[in-house]
């Protein structure tokens, strides 16, 4: 009987070990999980903050921009146009580098959510 009772005995402890193994495992993914979406709601965040006021401050620098062309060119809507074409012109470089800035943006971001944790 003392091999079926040390038997029972190891499985019992085999039992509470991949318990515990399973309980341990379900936390880390949790921590895992509130890490990543911490980081992204972070991301997001400064994100649109900080785009906000950039986004701002090109708006006044395009019209102080058109108004200073406006006045050299003796034409204010030529001002107007010219920085509108500029606005174009670096909108369709952005557009055919594309892939360039997609691939940029998945290095940066793509070491942050797959990084090994020691």
């Amino acid at each position: 009987m003392s091999v079926f009772d040390s038997l029972g005995e190891t499985a019992d402890k085999a039992t509470d070990t991949g318990e515990k193994f399973l309980k341990t495992s379900h936390q880390y993914f949790k921590l895992k999980v509130f890490q990543q979406i911490t980081f992204s709601i972070s991301l997001i965040t400064k994100l649109i903050a900080i785009g906000s006021f950039v986004f701002i401050g090109f708006i006044f620098g395009a019209v102080a921009g058109a108004i200073a062309l406006g006045n050299a060119l003796e034409s204010m809507s030529l001002g107007y146009l010219l920085v509108g074409l500029i606005f174009i012109l670096i909108g369709v470089i952005i557009y055919v580098n594309r892939s360039f800035i997609n691939k940029i943006v998945l290095e940066k971001l793509g070491s942050k959510f797959f990084s090994e944790d020691n």
